[in-house]
């Protein structure tokens, strides 16, 4: 919202952390000169390097495309705990089946009758341990 001071660097910043975030923006003017509104519009799509798309009344709405985050993969980053349920059935037939849930960690793994074990060392050959 743009208040009586008009533009101000901190009504900038804020639109500028805002068009960063969510590409299209709506900004409420309080102004009632028409003419300053249409510069204000002019000069923040200027400053802010976004399209003007529509100026209705006391409302500005600008659009600028989002930047592409470059996303820098871990490579030893280890997958992380999960929940699981787990149903286990009663030994007699008419009743319902009980539902666990379980915490397994990235070492570990769920058996298929519901138990959690460690994942074991994987076992490699004598001759890739020589060579290696």
């Amino acid at each position: 919202m743009i208040g009586n001071d008009g533009l101000t660097p901190a009504i900038l910043k804020e639109a500028n952390m805002a068009l960063d975030a969510h590409g299209l923006i709506k900004i409420r003017v309080l102004g009632d000169d028409r003419h300053k509104r249409e510069e204000m519009f002019a000069v923040l799509a200027d400053q802010l390097n976004a399209a003007p798309i529509q100026h209705i009344g006391k409302l500005f709405v600008l659009w600028r495309p989002i930047a592409e985050k470059a996303d820098t993969p871990n490579e030893d980053r280890m997958p992380g705990p999960r929940d699981v349920k787990v149903l286990k059935y009663s030994k007699r037939g008419g009743q319902r089946p009980e539902v666990k849930t379980l915490r397994v960690l990235g070492n570990q793994r769920l058996t298929s009758g519901g138990q959690v074990k460690r994942a074991k060392p994987k076992k490699t050959s004598i001759k890739k341990r020589t060579l290696g």
